[in-house]
């Protein structure tokens, strides 16, 4: 058996946020602050990890993701309910777009904006049983859907040089990648799939290399994948539930991950929920891009 290779640098908490389901890790340089959510508390929180001070913001309705705007005081984010533009000075929104009015049990859960301002995301059940969920497309526009019949849907990514979409099969423990035409999704391919006694695989970010670190829900740790699917190596998180991870600080070389505590014992797993922080040895990521329309 080939020993994988272990990330030299150790994961360290940079804020004991406790979330119940930690999600969407999303860097913003302009404001220096990392912006996450809770989906199961719903709220938005920033972090501005030089001087700890950070914020939570309680919102109405679970959220899944926020996405950065040319406004840095106000986010695009995936709601229950649907896409709606968030300020996160006063918390009020505005409506954009709803993709599925009829089916009132699903709700958004993951997102990414793609280098021409679109948004891609996911819908998917929110009782995490039927295949009731899908990937999207907004242009500013109008949506439309590239992937149907999934029950969690996860991680859109885009590539570094801007040819490949990355999305997640969180039950069939497959990462998918779909060619991009002028940003629109083609026909997925499988890129990495995870056996069950490595857990699921959740949200992920694609660093300046073009490896894609894709998060364990369930194993406590980080694949970095080359661009062939191959494992490049692991990062060890100390918490099971690894959700979601984002490249930030000054020079994009830090990775801020967040966590979820759902269904953890304390005992066995203190750190769940928190967001933690790993120097990456030099590689850089992605600067987030801006959802335009």
């Amino acid at each position: 058996m080939t020993k994988l290779a272990v990330h030299p640098h150790e994961a360290r908490v940079v804020l004991e946020s406790a979330c119940t389901l930690g999600e969407g890790a999303l860097w913003d340089p302009r404001r220096g602050e990392l912006l996450f959510v809770d989906i199961k508390d719903p709220a938005v929180w920033t972090l501005d990890p030089a001087s700890g001070r950070h914020a939570r913001r309680a919102v109405r309705e679970r959220v899944g993701f926020v996405a950065l705007t040319d406004d840095p005081d106000r986010v695009v984010a995936g709601f229950k309910s649907g896409l709606k533009r968030l300020s996160l000075k006063d918390g009020t929104t505005e409506d954009i777009a709803a993709p599925e009015p009829d089916r009132p049990g699903n709700r958004l859960n993951d997102g990414h904006a793609g280098p021409d301002g679109s948004l891609y995301f996911g819908t998917m059940d929110d009782g995490e049983k039927e295949p009731t969920g899908a990937f999207y497309r907004w242009d500013g526009r109008a949506l439309a859907p590239f992937q149907d019949g999934i029950v969690i849907t996860n991680g859109p990514a885009i590539s570094a040089d801007g040819q490949y979409l990355y999305a997640t099969d969180t039950k069939a423990g497959t990462v998918f990648r779909h060619v991009l035409d002028d940003g629109v999704p083609g026909e997925r391919q499988r890129f990495a799939h995870l056996t069950p006694d490595v857990g699921h695989p959740d949200g992920m970010a694609v660093d300046a290399q073009d490896h894609v670190w894709v998060c364990h829900w369930g194993a406590g740790r980080i694949t970095r994948f080359a661009p062939d699917g191959s494992v490049e190596r692991i990062v060890e998180i100390p918490a099971a539930q690894v959700t979601k991870c984002a490249f930030g600080g000054p020079d994009l070389a830090t990775l801020y991950v967040t966590t979820a505590a759902i269904g953890r014992d304390r005992a066995e797993d203190p750190l769940a929920g928190h967001v933690f922080a790993v120097d990456t040895g030099g590689i850089r990521g992605l600067p987030a891009n801006i959802v335009r329309g």
